[in-house]
Parts: structure tokens; sequence; C-alpha cells
């Protein structure tokens, strides 16, 4: 037991990707990935989706490990360390919701034992958590999907009725998402929204597609050391637009309580730029 200062270069992310079937969280895990590591070598995927992500190979040579009934939490934490062993940077579990009720899932176990339901509860629980905390421990980036519950709606689109597929809330033990640093809930247009986010590179962003970029803008948050005093530093410095594009990004959790430095920062660039290109007068 050792107390150190604190380190951000020492975090890896865990990210959660909930969505209905077809909302394109394996494509989308997949590609944020890459953004995460830059190397399709270094990412590994735990499937149990019947080998869906082969699917996807023309991306590039990322790894498979094809994760088969029982879908125990035992056997999700053997995968996990597999993919230790084998020094990826990346993994993608694809998905989480078939430890819960998958065949052999903790549904399935509970729904096969004899006993008082409450005490089960109790003897299984702790397996779950174990699983869980082997995410929370693991060395590498961890990227959940999660499965949601689907409900069909109703809506109009050019005088006619057209029906729309919508994900409900995700299959997998209540509070999982607590325990992640982002959740991102895709739409069946591949559009995600945050949903959770403590990192702050997604907050009041509106609907986006997941892409390279969006793994990338995360690992830039995980390599990140700067204080709030680094980036307002930071800010003074910027002489051009560009400048405080890229600080911007950088700021993470800041963006928010910086705000205002970043808006008077941009008018000022503004204002200097319109001075030195003389279209206004400069007295």
């Amino acid at each position: 037991m050792n107390i150190v200062k604190a380190n951000r270069t020492q975090s890896k992310i865990r990210l959660g990707l909930i969505g209905p079937s077809g909302s394109g969280k394996t494509y989308s895990a997949l590609l944020m990935a890459f953004g995460l590591c830059q190397s399709w070598e270094k990412i590994v995927v735990i499937d149990t989706e019947s080998n869906s992500a082969h699917l996807y190979s023309d991306l590039g040579n990322y790894s498979v490990i094809s994760l088969t009934k029982p879908f125990s939490p035992e056997r999700y934490m053997q995968a996990l360390e597999l993919c230790e062993q084998g020094k990826f940077e990346v993994a993608i579990v694809d998905s989480v919701s078939h430890s819960w009720d998958g065949e052999g899932g903790l549904l399935d176990i509970h729904s096969n034992m004899a006993g008082n339901s409450f005490q089960l509860w109790n003897r299984l629980k702790p397996r779950y958590n174990r699983f869980i905390q082997s995410i929370l421990d693991s060395s590498m980036h961890v990227i959940c999907t999660l499965r949601s519950k689907v409900e069909y709606v109703v809506s109009m689109k050019d005088g006619k009725q057209i029906p729309q597929k919508l994900g409900l809330k995700a299959i997998g033990q209540d509070g999982f998402d607590y325990e992640l640093s982002i959740v991102l809930d895709l739409d069946i247009k591949h559009y995600a929204t945050s949903s959770k986010d403590r990192t702050g590179l997604f907050v009041n962003t509106p609907p986006f597609i997941p892409s390279e970029k969006t793994g990338a803008r995360i690992k830039k948050w995980c390599e990140m050391t700067m204080s709030q005093a680094d980036i307002m530093e930071k800010i003074e410095s910027c002489t051009s637009e560009e400048e405080i594009r890229k600080v911007y990004e950088l700021a993470g959790p800041y963006k928010e309580s910086l705000k205002h430095h970043f808006k008077e920062k941009w008018n000022k660039i503004i204002i200097q730029n319109t001075h030195s290109n003389g279209t206004t007068d400069s007295k």
C-alpha cells in the first residue's frame, strides 16, 4: 500500500455502448478501439454474438476470442485473462448482456437453482461483481457493448405511419453503468448520445456517429495530466483560432468551468486578426 500523486496517464477508459440490434455497437466499438491505440493488431474482441465480430475483418487485422455458452461470469473472466496475456491494448467485450440473460448467464443459473430466491441472489451476485471488478482492474482499455430492450413506436412520415425501433433499458445487472467512465447510447441510425461521461468530453454534445476520432479524443483525455491552471495558461498563450481549438479539445472536464475564458480569448483573437487584416481602424 503506497501513496502516489494522481496521474491520469495511469488511467484506462471503461466505455459502454448500449443499443438495440442493428444500432452498430460492434462496428462503433472497433472504430473507437482503433482510435484509442492506432493499431488493429492491439485490439481483441471477446465475441458472444455468434462470430459477428468477424464480419468487419476488412477494417484491419484485429483478433477475436469466440466465447460460446455457457456465458458464466467466470468464462468472461477467463477470456479477459487471455487478452491480458496476449498484451493487447484494447479489449471489446461484445456483449456483456449474455453474462446476465444468456444461456449459462446469471438469470439462467438462478432459474435452475433450488431454494429461497433472495438467498440465491446473495450467492450469485458476488460472482457477477468479480467479473465487473476484472474489467475495472484490467490493464487494457475496455469497451463493453450491451443490448437494450426494444420497443416499437409508430410515427408519421410523409403522411404514412412508419414503425420505428427504439432502444430502452440495457440488458444487464442494474448499476453496471455506474462502474463505467463513459456510456454512449446508440440509436438505430447509429447516432450516439452520452448518458454518462466522467471525462467531460461529450457534455452538451449533440448526437454523433462514433468514429476513430472519438477514440482518439478519449485517448488524449487519458494521457492528459494538465490541471485547470495549466489549461488557463495555454488559453492565454494562444495566438490563432486553430490553437484555441486545440486547447479546447485538451480541456476535457474543464471545458464548462473555463467556457468564459475560451470565449473571451476567442473574441480577442478574432478582433486582433480583423485589425491586422486592415478591415477595421486600429486606434
